[in-house]
Order: C-alpha cells, then sequence, then structure tokens
C-alpha cells in the first residue's frame, strides 16, 4: 500500500512522492522506478566489482606518467567527498589535489574539516573563491527561478544545477592545464547511476555541455562567468589531455554512520548547523525550499530513493532526511544573505 504523509502519497518501498514527474504507483503501491531498477539492483554486487576492478586497472595505468598530480578531488569539506578523497588516498596512494569550491556559503565547521583532513591525509589543497557579486547574482537568479531544463531538475534544485555547474567546469579546466589525468567527485551511491562511475571526458559533448551551461544564463551573467569555462582553444591544444572523471561511491561499500565514523578518526566533525542532506554547504536548505514551492517535490527525493532501493539506506532514513521539517533559520540565514 502506499503511504500518505504531508499530504503526499509516497511509494511503498522507496520514499518517491506522487508529485514526482512521471511516477505510476501499481496495485501494491510501488512505484515504476522501483520496478525499472529491480533487476538492476540485484546484480548490483557484481558491477560493483567490476568497476573496483576497472579503477585498478586505470590507476595502474595513470601511475608513474610523472605529471605532477594524479587526481584532481572536486573537495566541498562534506562527508561524502571526505570519504571520497580518504579512498583514493589511503587504498590507492595517488598523489591528490583537492579543489575546493567556495560558494560564500560554506558552513565554518566544513573549513575546519578541510583543513584537518587534508593534514591528515597529506593532501594538497587550494580554493577558488569567486567575487560575492557575482554569485550573489548566480543564486539570487536561480532562487527565483527555473532556467534550467526540468529533466536537470528532477535531480538537482536550479541553485546546486547553477553551482555544481560552475564547480564541474572550473575541474576540469584546471585538470587540463595542470595536466591531470583524473577527475574525482563525491557523488553518493544515488546521485549518479554506476555506468557513470568511470568515463573519459569527450571533447566535443564537452564544449556541446559548457555550451548550453553559459546559454542559461542572461547575457549580463555570461561575461562575468566566462573566465569560469573551458575556453576554445583548449578543445584543440589539450585533445589529448582529457580526463577521466570517477567518483568512486558508485562502487565501494557505502553507510553513512560507519563513513561518519572513519571521518571522525581524521579529525571530521559533523556540522549542526547545514540541513539533513548536506554536511558543508548553508545555501542548500534555501535552494530546498525553492524547489519544493516550485515543483511540490524535494530536489535530494531521487538521489535518496535510489539508495533507499539500493539497500545502502534505510526507508526510515531515507523518510527523515527528506520529510523532516526544516529549521527555518538556516533559510533565513541564506535568503537574508542574499538580499531575497
Amino acid at each position: 500500500m502506499t503511504q500518505k504523509i504531508e499530504n503526499l502519497t509516497l511509494c511503498s518501498n522507496c520514499i518517491l512522492p506522487g508529485t514526482f514527474p512521471g511516477i505510476t504507483f501499481d496495485e501494491k503501491g510501488i512505484c515504476n522506478y522501483c520496478r525499472k531498477d529491480k533487476p538492476i539492483i540485484e546484480k548490483s554486487q557484481e558491477r560493483k566489482a567490476t568497476y573496483r576492478e576497472k579503477l585498478n586497472a586505470l590507476v595502474r595505468e595513470i601511475k608513474g606518467r610523472g605529471t605532477p598530480y594524479d587526481v584532481l578531488t572536486a573537495y566541498s569539506g562534506g562527508k561524502d567527498s571526505s570519504y571520497t578523497l580518504k579512498i583514493l588516498r589511503e587504498q590507492y596512494d595517488l598523489r591528490i589535489i583537492a579543489l575546493t569550491f567556495d560558494n560564500h556559503f560554506v558552513s565554518p565547521l566544513a573549513w575546519e574539516n578541510i583543513g584537518k583532513v587534508v593534514d591528515h591525509l597529506k593532501v594538497d589543497q587550494m580554493t577558488f573563491r569567486p567575487p560575492w557579486e557575482v554569485l550573489r547574482s548566480v543564486f539570487t537568479l536561480t532562487a527565483n527561478e527555473d532556467i534550467f531544463p526540468l529533466p536537470t531538475l528532477l535531480r538537482a534544485s536550479a541553485i546546486c544545477t547553477a553551482c555544481i555547474g560552475l564547480l564541474k567546469s572550473l575541474a576540469l579546466k584546471t585538470a587540463l592545464e595542470m595536466n591531470i589525468p583524473l577527475v574525482a567527485y563525491g557523488w553518493s551511491p544515488g546521485q549518479a547511476p554506476i555506468q557513470s562511475a568511470i568515463l573519459k571526458t569527450n571533447p566535443a559533448l564537452i564544449r556541446q555541455n559548457q555550451k548550453a551551461l553559459r546559454s542559461t544564463f542572461p547575457e549580463g551573467l555570461e561575461e562575468p562567468l566566462r573566465s569560469y569555462f573551458l575556453p576554445d582553444r583548449y578543445y584543440e591544444i589539450f585533445q589529448d589531455r582529457f580526463p577521466f572523471n570517477i567518483h568512486p561511491l558508485a562502487f565501494f561499500e557505502y553507510d553513512e554512520k560507519r563513513i561518519e565514523l572513519e571521518l571522525n578518526g581524521l579529525g571530521w566533525r559533523h556540522p549542526t548547523n547545514t540541513d539533513t542532506n548536506s554536511t558543508n554547504c548553508l545555501l542548500n536548505a534555501l535552494a530546498n525550499e525553492r524547489h519544493l514551492a516550485r515543483h511540490r517535490f524535494h530536489p535530494y527525493v531521487w538521489e535518496i530513493a535510489n539508495m533507499v532501493r539500493q539497500g545502502v539506506m534505510t526507508r526510515e532514513e531515507g523518510l527523515e532526511k527528506i520529510y523532516s521539517p526544516q529549521d527555518p533559520s538556516q533559510v533565513a540565514y541564506a535568503r537574508e544573505k542574499l538580499g531575497l
């Protein structure tokens, strides 16, 4: 039977609501997404082992190339990116440079966590901080409008999509300039599918994606953001340098409580002033609120529902993450800072 919560009908197996685009329920209250994913999930352990071996082979290939670093890791200081950093350093002994995108909303405790984790793991770290007025304009725009296509917004809010888009562009740009063969992200097992967990970046596809992302911003913003995207000449002069993208958490065992315990050993602590779906960002609560108001489903519900289906999170834990009341002070902080 489907479940009712906050006037929403929920899938009886995962946590997707009846307001999620394209959803249907069978006579047992199970959604079509669960039914479609069932045969894939049944083979998940076998697939994870295959991808771990793929990463092992890739690491053997790139080690010893003489590049300054083996991997650039997008590092927010949050739980998942911290654990990704730990895996790549301790299990693969990679030479890592961690890139932190300072969006002006990083929790103070997340900054402390960044310092402690990179020092403990002996990892180089650099921070990229765009001017406040540039990011304030981006976040104000995306707080008020959905400038991205609906399929993109099934998986993340407009605010997060803009922020992550800039981060990914900067990570790739930096990897090309520094001749780094791998770019790693701390996507959770529900955030990105396993089939994309190890992929060679395609210059033609990247050029198309970058053009599409840039075109979503109005004319007044496109120019200030131009330097964060790849210049056209990079596709020719660096055509042989385009890295592999990896997100290892898709194929490593994932348990949030165990991960936090391991990170505590590095000095990492869970912030108390972030929402239930972030361990680093003070803007996320506002992003969630605006997305819910416009679309009537939580921007993290797709990710968390995937994790519930995969068995890496219980349904009760998923319900708590998505349907717990939001702290109004977190929303108010971001709204006031942006002047909304």
